[in-house]
Protein backbone atom coordinates (compact mmCIF):
# COMPACT_ATOMS: atom_id res chain seq x y z
CA UNK A 1 0.00 0.00 0.00
CA UNK A 2 1.21 3.48 -0.71
CA UNK A 3 2.17 6.28 1.65
CA UNK A 4 -0.93 8.32 0.77
CA UNK A 5 -3.14 5.48 2.03
CA UNK A 6 -1.29 5.33 5.35
CA UNK A 7 -1.43 9.10 5.87
CA UNK A 8 -5.21 9.07 5.25
CA UNK A 9 -5.63 6.14 7.60
CA UNK A 10 -3.57 7.92 10.25
CA UNK A 11 -5.77 11.02 9.91
CA UNK A 12 -8.74 8.90 10.97
CA UNK A 13 -6.91 6.94 13.70
CA UNK A 14 -5.13 9.80 15.42
CA UNK A 15 -7.34 11.94 17.62
CA UNK A 16 -7.58 15.33 19.22
CA UNK A 17 -8.91 15.55 22.75
CA UNK A 18 -10.68 18.84 23.40
CA UNK A 19 -11.60 19.98 26.89
CA UNK A 20 -14.25 22.69 27.31
CA UNK A 21 -14.89 24.11 30.74
CA UNK A 22 -16.75 26.83 32.56
CA UNK A 23 -15.54 26.99 36.15
CA UNK A 24 -16.62 29.36 38.90
CA UNK A 25 -14.18 32.13 39.81
CA UNK A 26 -16.24 34.02 42.39
CA UNK A 27 -14.00 33.35 45.37
CA UNK A 28 -10.26 33.13 45.85
CA UNK A 29 -10.63 29.37 46.44
CA UNK A 30 -12.65 28.97 43.20
CA UNK A 31 -9.98 30.86 41.23
CA UNK A 32 -7.27 28.69 42.74
CA UNK A 33 -9.12 25.49 41.78
CA UNK A 34 -9.69 26.75 38.22
CA UNK A 35 -6.02 27.71 37.89
CA UNK A 36 -4.90 24.28 39.13
CA UNK A 37 -7.23 22.57 36.64
CA UNK A 38 -5.78 24.60 33.74
CA UNK A 39 -2.22 23.96 34.96
CA UNK A 40 -2.85 20.20 35.10
CA UNK A 41 -4.08 20.32 31.49
CA UNK A 42 -0.91 22.15 30.43
CA UNK A 43 1.28 19.72 32.40
CA UNK A 44 -0.44 16.85 30.56
CA UNK A 45 0.48 18.28 27.16
CA UNK A 46 -2.67 20.22 26.36
CA UNK A 47 -2.46 23.60 24.64
CA UNK A 48 -4.87 26.49 25.00
CA UNK A 49 -7.08 27.01 21.95
CA UNK A 50 -9.24 29.64 23.62
CA UNK A 51 -9.41 30.67 27.27
CA UNK A 52 -11.67 27.77 28.34
CA UNK A 53 -10.87 25.34 25.52
CA UNK A 54 -7.74 23.21 25.60
CA UNK A 55 -6.64 20.60 23.06
CA UNK A 56 -4.15 17.77 22.76
CA UNK A 57 -3.11 15.55 19.86
CA UNK A 58 -3.09 11.81 20.52
CA UNK A 59 -1.64 9.25 18.14
CA UNK A 60 -4.24 6.60 19.00
CA UNK A 61 -7.58 6.03 20.70
CA UNK A 62 -5.79 4.27 23.56
CA UNK A 63 -3.56 7.30 24.11
CA UNK A 64 -6.59 9.61 24.01
CA UNK A 65 -8.29 7.47 26.67
CA UNK A 66 -5.25 7.79 28.97
CA UNK A 67 -5.50 11.58 28.87
CA UNK A 68 -9.29 11.55 29.17
CA UNK A 69 -9.02 9.42 32.33
CA UNK A 70 -6.53 11.92 33.79
CA UNK A 71 -9.02 14.72 33.22
CA UNK A 72 -11.81 12.75 34.90
CA UNK A 73 -9.57 12.09 37.93
CA UNK A 74 -8.77 15.81 38.25
CA UNK A 75 -12.26 17.24 37.69
CA UNK A 76 -12.94 20.26 39.88
CA UNK A 77 -15.74 19.95 42.47
CA UNK A 78 -17.86 22.66 40.81
CA UNK A 79 -18.35 23.91 37.27
CA UNK A 80 -19.01 22.34 33.90
CA UNK A 81 -16.39 20.35 31.97
CA UNK A 82 -16.86 18.70 28.58
CA UNK A 83 -14.43 16.31 26.91
CA UNK A 84 -14.63 15.54 23.20
CA UNK A 85 -12.49 13.35 20.97
CA UNK A 86 -12.37 14.04 17.24
CA UNK A 87 -10.23 12.59 14.48
CA UNK A 88 -7.28 14.47 13.06
CA UNK A 89 -9.18 14.58 9.76
CA UNK A 90 -12.15 16.33 11.40
CA UNK A 91 -9.84 18.71 13.26
CA UNK A 92 -8.15 19.59 9.97
CA UNK A 93 -11.49 20.69 8.50
CA UNK A 94 -12.02 23.32 11.20
CA UNK A 95 -12.42 26.88 10.00
CA UNK A 96 -10.90 29.55 12.23
CA UNK A 97 -11.69 33.26 11.91
CA UNK A 98 -10.34 36.41 13.44
CA UNK A 99 -13.26 38.77 13.08
CA UNK A 100 -14.64 38.10 9.60
CA UNK A 101 -11.26 37.18 8.14
CA UNK A 102 -10.33 33.51 7.93
CA UNK A 103 -6.93 32.69 9.34
CA UNK A 104 -4.73 29.66 8.94
CA UNK A 105 -5.05 27.29 11.84
CA UNK A 106 -1.83 27.09 13.80
CA UNK A 107 0.15 23.93 13.35
CA UNK A 108 0.07 21.83 16.51
CA UNK A 109 3.14 21.75 18.67
CA UNK A 110 5.30 18.72 18.05
CA UNK A 111 4.86 16.16 20.78
CA UNK A 112 7.14 13.28 21.50
CA UNK A 113 5.27 10.01 21.85
CA UNK A 114 7.06 7.14 23.61
CA UNK A 115 5.58 3.71 23.24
Amino acid sequence: MNESFYSRLNAYRSLWVLVFFDLPTDTKKDRSIATKFRKRLLDDGFAMFQFSIYMRFCASRENAEVHTRRIRINLPPKGKVGIMQITDKQFGMMEVFYGKKPIEAEAPAQQLELF
